[in-house]
């Protein structure tokens, strides 16, 4: 047609409006108050990843024996400090060649209570002579344990090398410490060394390994130091309530999965009264309320995050009471297990409340009169220091 001009297509001007209108729609949202990308950043739950490296050769008896009673009172220092995060920890155990093993290890994990359990299987045995595998046991604590990506910029990643003995620097087979622990910085990682007892050819090098770290060095004494335990007017209510609420876990899945769960349960009842109020107390409030143990397998519990679960689970992956139920009656079921965890809970985070307060006034009165030098005291001010 006369008097119309044909249309030319010009990649270069189409790109040119496609950037314009993005920048346009960028613009508008800025306006109207939209922050997409930092919104997304703040949903992020942040990670808090804690590894104990603990020589377990017999000098280092009564440090094991106090990390026992203690470890839940640290775990509730790292859910104190930071009440959102997702808390992890891993624990590896080393002695020497020719010892019953040279190194154990146990990956990060949310299921505490697993390591736990893990924990008490330790005991101080073997060793004799001076030096110990150590460099082998913090290359299986950096390399083996399943830490976050280093460019998680939300993630607090802390190991602490507890012993007692310096590292075979004359073995062949295993890497340095100058050259593992760089590799644990270079993954975010801060190093702690923490020395017990006054062993100098122990003491330079646990300094130097604290340096390399971008951590700290603590010296306590040989048997771990006074593991003070507060026992509170609180203890035995709580004892009773987590009790109760323990009998409200559905556990499910694997056979194996199930008996773990189960054992979590006699575990509780099992540990000192101090000891599992401390963990009652760290459950409670890192689960919100609504587990009773830590980690996977209590179908009352997950079915809070998973709502179509009790559906998708197969029979044979259900307690044998559930098994013999209708689809109506296994939700029933479900539903009067989780209303009564609901009620316990409540009576139980008011117990946890007071019971911290009373240790919090106890600790104070402690420390104004004699400065801790216990391990537990030493970890838990480094971590308030260290967590992010």
């Amino acid at each position: 047609m006369r008097g119309c001009k044909k249309f030319v297509f010009c990649p270069a001007l189409c790109l040119a409006f496609a950037l314009a209108l993005c920048l346009a729609t960028a613009t508008a949202a800025f306006a109207l108050g939209e922050k997409p990308d930092r919104e997304a950043v703040e949903k992020v739950k942040p990670r808090v990843e804690v590894a104990f490296v603990l020589d377990t050769t017999g000098s280092m008896a009564g440090l094991i024996e106090g990390a026992k009673k203690k470890i839940w009172s640290m775990a509730n220092t790292i859910v104190d400090q930071n009440p959102e995060a997702d808390i992890y920890v891993g624990l590896v155990g080393y002695r020497d060649l020719g010892d019953e093993y040279v190194t154990r290890h146990f990956p990060l994990t949310t299921d505490i209570q697993q390591i736990y359990g893990e924990l008490l299987t330790f005991r101080a045995e073997d060793g004799g002579d001076t030096p110990e595998s150590v460099n082998e046991a913090l290359d299986v604590a950096v390399s083996q344990l399943g830490w976050s990506d280093p460019q998680d910029v939300t993630a607090s990643r802390i190991i602490f090398l507890v012993g007692d003995a310096p590292p075979h620097m004359d073995y062949k087979q295993d890497r340095k410490y100058h050259e593992v622990i760089p590799e644990a910085v270079q993954k975010g990682i801060i190093v702690n060394t923490v020395q017990c007892g006054d062993m100098q050819s122990t003491t330079a090098i646990w300094k130097e390994m604290a340096r390399l770290g971008k951590g700290e060095y603590m010296a306590i004494p040989q048997d771990g130091g006074q593991v003070v335990v507060i026992d509170t007017p609180y203890d035995v209510t709580i004892r009773e309530i987590q009790i109760k609420i323990n009998k409200t876990v559905i556990p499910y899945g694997s056979v194996p999965q199930q008996r773990a769960v189960e054992e979590k349960g006699r575990m509780y009842e099992a540990a000192p009264a101090s000891t599992s109020a401390d963990m009652t107390s760290f459950v409670s409030k890192s689960g919100k309320g609504a587990k009773a143990v830590t980690g996977r397998g209590d179908l009352v519990a997950d079915s809070k995050t998973d709502k179509e679960l009790l559906k998708n689970v197969k029979d044979e992956e259900l307690p044998e009471n559930l098994q013999k139920m209708s689809a109506k009656e296994r939700e029933d079921y479900l539903d009067k297990q989780s209303k009564e965890r609901e009620d316990l809970t409540g009576q139980l985070a008011a117990q946890v409340k007071k019971r911290d307060d009373y240790i919090k006034s106890k600790t104070a009165e402690a420390e104004s009169t004699a400065p801790a030098d216990s391990f537990d005291a030493n970890v838990s001010k480094t971590l308030k220091e260290q967590i992010k």
